[in-house]
């Protein structure tokens, strides 16, 4: 195993301070479980939470949560792991020699030689095909949308190559879980998955441009584009025109969703989602500093607790 310096026993340098793979899991796992970021929670957390948005809104309009709903909210929690890990092992593999040249993360498992390209292929399809397992439970509409999911994953690696917004096709990839688990949820696809989904691209385009000025001198000499080189100074007008597009698309899905069941309450606290949205992202726009990649890289982990709050709300607005 190769050890750089700041990342001892092969920890990622990035990691989460005192994250349980690097203080609990088997040695011989650790570097499989670094290529998921079971070591970085947050990914998953943002690909998980878009499915949660769906399935609470799509409950409501179903009359409230029951069994099924319930498994979905767990089926999609261990699918988001493993897809999530699956998606980031993917990149590392497409990403290794880029990974090699940026000081965030030539820690990483392949390019720091914890992993082998072929152990990091293998470690992939077993968290593909466990991933598809879980999806086998849902309706066959939801299915169909889970395997066309895999273009998006396919896709993104490969983005910051050819085009100066790799951030657009990360939200096409991570929030589809809105329209798989609302279409799972209802059995069918409808209006307001599609603009919650576009709400969530938005969502995604202004956090992970706080996460790409983490590495844009690197980014710079290696020629990797991003929306953070792409904005420059401009970025903070950009962020603030994400997190409005992203609160008006909010609010639009709940309003289409729950204004035909004649349900003040629930309307009331499904705008409420909206709300809480909007209001965390502008507490994250005041505290930020994109010349500080720390004040960067909190900020990109505090979107799980936005993230969480329109969760929170959908939820109660499907069971009033």
């Amino acid at each position: 195993m190769s050890n750089l310096p700041g990342t001892p026993d092969g920890q990622v340098a990035d990691a989460t301070p005192l994250n349980w793979v690097d203080r609990f899991a088997p040695v011989w796992t650790r570097p499989y479980l670094r290529l998921s970021r079971a070591d970085r929670p947050i990914g998953t957390w943002l690909l998980l939470l878009p499915c949660w948005w769906a399935v609470f809104l799509a409950a409501a309009t179903q009359g409230g949560p029951d069994l099924g709903t319930l498994w979905i909210v767990i089926g999609c929690g261990f699918g988001a792991f493993l897809m999530r890990g699956a998606g980031c092992t993917w990149n590392d593999i497409t990403d290794r020699k880029f990974d090699a040249e940026v000081a965030r993360t030539r820690s990483r498992p392949i390019p720091s030689g914890q992993v082998s390209v072929k152990q990091a292929l293998a470690w992939m399809i077993v968290q593909a095909l466990l991933g598809f397992a879980i999806l086998l439970t849902f309706n066959l509409p939801a299915i169909v949308l889970g395997i066309l999911s895999l273009t998006t994953v396919a896709i993104y690696p490969f983005a910051k190559r050819f085009t100066w917004w790799p951030q657009v096709f990360l939200g096409l990839a991570f929030n589809w879980g809105a329209l798989l688990a609302w279409t799972a949820e209802t059995g069918r696809l409808q209006a307001p998955a599609l603009v919650l989904y576009l709400a969530g691209i938005a969502w995604t385009l202004f956090y992970d441009t706080i996460y790409a000025h983490q590495d844009t001198e690197d980014d710079a000499l290696i020629g990797v584009k991003s929306t953070a080189r792409l904005f420059g100074d401009q970025s903070e007008r950009w962020l603030r025109r994400f997190l409005v597009i992203a609160v008006l698309l909010m609010a639009c899905a709940t309003l289409m969703a729950l204004v035909p069941l004649g349900n003040p309450l629930a309307l009331v606290l499904g705008l409420g989602a909206a709300w809480a949205m909007g209001w965390h992202m502008v507490w994250q726009m005041r505290q930020l500093d994109k010349d500080d990649p720390d004040c960067c890289l909190m900020l990109f982990r505090a979107n799980r607790d936005t993230g969480l709050l329109v969760a929170l709300f959908l939820a109660l607005a499907s069971l009033v």
